[in-house]
């Protein structure tokens, strides 16, 4: 079966196999199965003993950040969901990957279906001592994956800064798919932060001895963390709307240069139009019509209509006014 367990003894990691590990008399056991697939429900169920609703939650193909109480008297614990990065390729509409985790005095099952980022990182915090019990363990948890979730919403606000600061009409398209690209992110990211931080601040609070205040106090912070991050993911997601207004007006600003300058041409050139076709027709009647300057007259009349109605549009500045845009 994929995955690993640690039995940690006063802050001692000595890793064990699956199967061994909930048996090895360990002060505190930490298995983590890296599938929800029927072997690891199997699992679950006959060697881990633990309740199907339990095995349900730590399974479930669909979740979302929360945080339950579980069992009570010496059995009690709690399942906690919470939402990480993941290199792994997954759904661009769920960008996060799930750690389903179950905890209770001396024993600590965590699940995933895909690898989290912050996974190495509080395997690393076992193997330095760092953790002696499932408080330590579930606050390693939470603090690495808000840890490693900050600067991804950081960067998502300094592109959106600097998107801000090159606001040009020639840059319009890649803009915009940049900006919609930043909104979709913030989207999904607020999607989970909002529960996430609902969920870390209901096991700060939960009742229980396997809880030390250290602990929760350090599931606080975490908590506060990630309410921090889901308010920049609400306002990077405001502001990704003002510049996509920003730029959808710069495109209508555009487009209006453009049909302005199509307009001028049309009235510059619509007499000339008019004069020429009138004369070209092989028709009998047309003033001037034999006449040896009527071609020089007809040419300088054009010239004179087309350098007057350009005259006008200059000096009622609708030439120069933006019409070069694009």
């Amino acid at each position: 079966m994929t995955g690993f367990a640690y039995r940690i003894t006063d802050g001692h990691a000595e890793p064990v196999e699956i199967g061994d590990a909930l048996g090895c008399g360990a002060p505190f056991v930490w298995v983590h199965l890296a599938t929800t697939a029927e072997h690891a429900q199997t699992w679950l169920r006959e060697c881990a003993r633990l309740e199907p609703f339990t095995v349900d939650a730590l399974t479930a193909n669909e979740t979302r950040p929360r945080c339950e109480k579980m069992g009570a008297g010496s059995g009690e614990g709690a399942f906690l969901n919470l939402r990480g990065r993941t290199d792994e390729e997954i759904e661009s509409s769920d960008m996060l990957a799930s750690v389903r985790i179950w905890a209770a005095k001396g024993r600590l099952v965590s699940v995933t279906r895909k690898k989290l980022v912050a996974l190495d990182a509080v395997v690393d915090e076992v193997k330095s001592g760092a953790v002696r019990d499932p408080g330590d363990l579930l606050t390693a948890f939470a603090t690495e994956i808000t840890a490693d979730l900050d600067p991804v919403v950081a960067d998502l606000g300094d592109w959106l800064d600097d998107c801000e600061q090159k606001l040009d009409v020639k840059r319009i398209f890649e803009l915009r798919r940049g900006v919609t690209r930043v909104r979709s992110e913030a989207i999904n990211y607020r999607r989970f932060l909002n529960p996430q931080r609902i969920a870390l601040e209901r096991l700060a609070t939960l009742p229980g001895d396997w809880l030390g205040d250290d602990d929760r106090a350090h599931l606080s912070a975490a908590a506060d963390r990630a309410a921090r991050m889901a308010e920049e993911v609400e306002a990077i997601r405001e502001r990704a709307s003002v510049v996509h207004e920003a730029l959808t007006d710069l495109r209508a600003e555009q487009l209006d240069s453009r049909s302005l300058v199509i307009a001028i041409a049309a009235m510059v050139f619509l007499p000339l139009t008019f004069i020429t076709g009138l004369y070209g027709m092989n028709v009998d009647g047309l003033w001037f019509a034999h006449e040896p300057w009527a071609f020089d007259a007809i040419v300088g009349l054009c010239i004179t209509i087309a350098v007057g109605t350009t005259l006008f549009f200059v000096r009622h500045r609708w030439i120069g006014r933006g019409t070069g845009a694009g």
